[in-house]
């Protein structure tokens, strides 16, 4: 929202703080310089008070409206850099403490004040946003409000925790500081988290009409207690919530019990900042608002220094710098406009590439498979995800027509010859792949990017077959395409950088995380996962239940075990993919003696209903007690804990990922935990494999592996570049950071 080009002329207050007078209004014009957004700084409460008290001494000003001077964007919260600042929790205590000092004096401040909101107001911007006595949002499907803290591993440190129930209720609260999440102005407005909700051009004009509006009613009024406003809030609920939520210690025990419950079923204990949320909300609830406050500053402190919130931020860092990385090292190579790309394939993975094509990097598709079947198939699965979007109000449904009218369908080459970039998701048989690409070659121009989706081929094989193998190489995107984060980018010894650097750009329009990986048999995240599937598999062979094999990994922290997940990518599939490993890397890539029953029994996991674990449809029924007597396996061992059962597959995946490092597999440790991250579900809090490794530290990890291989032999035999680290004291990442490449196998 950009200030008006009639209006008077501005008094600058700080550096990013200007006041502007229209009539007995005053809007107080926030603009960080030299950053896009707007975001709060160690400065902004020093600021703010300046602010304030300019606003205060001046008697024509009846009221305020705060407002972004950005083209787009409120507040896209507190600058996570400036937690960086903080070496001790004291530090990090007084940060909150001056965040909760400025919003009080915005909360306190006698003429009201009025949020006139478009764009981004999340984290630290919404909390402003709360301080002030109204709030008027746009109705743009950018603005967005949230307190996404969690995902830093932190809580809202600037009274957040505690406004935020006073003003929607404690359940709704909740609901957005647990899980994050952001919602736009309308379900703001119903959650009555803003008054209005107007078109951009008029959002500061109604702003003033509702700051008039509040000074004419006589506000700011003394905000109702915490316990009055609950009881307004939920007046209507049942007994026991009610009971709950007006002072009753039993039913708030019984609340917060259960929503601590519900907490852990997700995140199992591993997120100590949903914890802390809960805790310091109910002392809010109990004690009042000022030892809300202190519960709220004391557990920021503490929260920042976690090892937690250090690897999410660490995440959240990288996650910003690959925005803008191109994917080759000269900076200064280009990628080409994309106006349309060809998608050979439309099973699940070719009409999901499709979708996001077209949904989301707004670029027409064309969409061929062998026959008029298929092709229709892939539009149906593409329509079906668009259908679940209009309905749940995230895509209007013009919008719906534009995005199918973008994808074409065909069972021929007809309509490639202008395609930029051309994708292909066919069957994984290298001579399938090397016809398409032929056929291809033949319908396209000489400059058209041939991009494969293999998950294990290498594309150095895939590129004999081409004219023009400088313009092949590897897009592999995971299932369901358009849910999964992660795009990862095969490059070759011969793929050009004009190539990598227009496809790095079409995975991020696609809505894709990018990382970019030297070629080899399984690149990276198919071939870190392998060695942690296979031990999985040797552990059920020594006789370990499944469901424990699951649960240990998940209480580590994986979404997801690594029966199940076995399951969903297909126990044939799995075992197609090890072959070729065990072909490529020898003898720690072996599986137990007896997996290949599995497939001669015609378990194939979730596809078909048969695998680890029963199926009805797509609920899973529990573990399917005859694989047991298929592989020769009775689930008695029980002298394995759960402890060394997560480490052991963990450590195989962490291994594979130095072994990638060690042999320029990865261009960086960070581009090494986004993949495992992003694409395989390596606990966030723990950071990825690198971030794991210098947590516990390399000499502590080489010990654990020695122990393994003692133990359970020479799969567990440590990375060269492990056993470097250890000696030497280093790390993957920090000033003693080694470089990707070195220490080969």
């Amino acid at each position: 929202m950009t200030k008006a080009n009639n209006t008077a002329a501005t008094n600058n207050v700080g550096e990013a703080l200007s006041i502007e007078k229209r009539g007995d209004v005053a809007i107080l014009w926030m603009d960080v310089p030299g950053e896009p957004v707007n975001t709060l700084n160690a400065r902004f409460a020093t600021d703010f008070a300046e602010a304030f008290g300019a606003l205060e001494a001046d008697t024509e000003i009846k009221a305020v409206v705060f407002a972004s001077a950005k083209k787009s964007g409120f507040i896209a919260g507190a600058d996570v850099k400036m937690l960086d600042a903080a070496t001790s929790k004291s530090d990090a205590v007084k940060m909150s403490r001056d965040g909760q000092q400025a919003m009080d004096r915005i909360e306190r401040f006698k003429k009201p004040v009025v949020a006139a909101i478009h764009g981004p107001c999340l984290g630290g911007g919404l909390e402003v946003a709360l301080a002030c006595h109204g709030r008027v949002a746009s109705e743009s499907k950018k603005t967005k409000l949230g307190l996404p803290e969690c995902q830093l591993g932190l809580l809202p440190g600037a009274g957040g925790t505690q406004r935020l129930p006073r003003l929607i209720g404690v359940q709704g609260a909740l609901d957005l500081m647990l899980t994050g999440k952001q919602v736009n102005a309308r379900k703001a407005k119903k959650l009555e988290l803003v008054d209005e909700v107007v078109p951009e051009a008029i959002l500061v004009d109604v702003a003033i009409t509702h700051a008039r509006k509040l000074v004419s009613e006589g506000h700011p009024k003394q905000a109702p207690s915490f316990f009055d406003k609950l009881q307004e809030t939920f007046s209507d609920t049942d007994e026991l919530t009610n009971a709950a939520l007006t002072g009753n210690p039993l039913g708030r025990k019984v609340l917060f019990d259960q929503a601590r419950s519900a907490l852990h079923k997700k995140t199992r204990g591993l997120y100590p900042a949903q914890d802390r949320i809960l805790d310091v909300v109910k002392v809010g609830l109990e004690r009042g608002f000022r030892e809300g406050l202190e519960a709220e500053a004391k557990h920021f402190g503490e929260l920042v220094m976690s090892e937690e919130s250090k690897a999410l931020r660490s995440i959240f860092f990288a996650t910003t710098a690959m925005k803008k990385d191109n994917g080759v090292d000269d900076k200064n190579v280009e990628a080409r406009e994309v106006r349309k790309v060809g998608m050979l394939g439309a099973g699940l993975m070719g009409a999901g590439i499709a979708y996001i094509t077209s949904s989301r990097a707004k670029t027409r598709v064309r969409l061929k498979d062998r026959d008029s079947k298929g092709v229709l198939s892939g539009l149906r699965y593409v329509r079906d995800i668009v259908d679940k979007g209009v309905k749940r109000r995230k895509v209007t449904k013009q919008a719906a027509e534009d995005l199918m009218l973008r994808i074409g369908g065909t069972t021929d080459y007809s309509g490639f010859g202008d395609a930029d970039v051309v994708i292909e998701a066919v069957f994984e048989d290298l001579d399938l792949k090397h016809r398409v690409l032929k056929e291809t070659e033949a319908a396209t121009s000489d400059e058209t990017i041939f991009a494969s989706n293999t998950s294990s081929i290498p594309i150095t094989k895939i590129a004999e077959a081409s004219a023009h193998p400088e313009t092949v190489i590897g897009m592999h995107y995971f299932s369901p395409v358009h849910k999964m984060p992660l795009l990862e980018i095969i490059t070759t010894d011969m793929t050009s950088p004009w190539v990598t650097a227009t496809c790095v750009a079409l995975g991020k329009a696609q809505g894709k995380t990018v990382i970019v990986v030297r070629d080899g048999v399984g690149f990276y995240t198919t071939r870190i996962l392998a060695p942690m599937m296979n031990e999985a598999a040797h552990i059920l062979a020594e006789g370990v239940a499944i469901d424990r094999i699951d649960e240990a990994l998940m209480d580590f922290g994986f979404p997801v075990g690594p029966m199940k997940l076995t399951d969903e990518v297909g126990i044939d599939v799995g075992q197609k993919v090890g072959k070729i490993m065990l072909e490529a890397f020898g003898d720690r890539m072996s599986p137990p003696a007896g997996m290949e029953k599995l497939v001669a029994d015609d378990r194939k996991g979730r596809k078909n209903g048969r695998g680890f674990y029963k199926y009805d449809g797509d609920k899973s029924q529990g573990v399917d007690e005859s694989i047991y007597e298929v592989l020769g396996v009775k689930p008695t061992n029980t002298t394995l804990s759960n402890d060394e059962i997560a480490w052991r597959c963990t450590l195989q995946m962490v291994n594979e990922a130095a072994l990638c490092f060690g042999e320029g597999i990865l261009r960086s440790a960070r581009d090494g935990d986004i993949g495992a991250i992003f694409g395989l579900g390596f606990p966030p809090f723990r950071g990825g494999p690198f971030r794991f490794v210098d947590h516990y530290g390399a000499k502590d990890i080489v010990r654990r592996m020695r122990n393994f291989e003692e133990r359970y032999g020479a799969r567990f035999a440590p990375a060269p570049i492990l056993v470097g680290l250890a000696e030497a004291g280093g790390s993957f990442h920090g000033k003693d950071a080694v470089s990707p490449g070195t220490h080969r196998a």
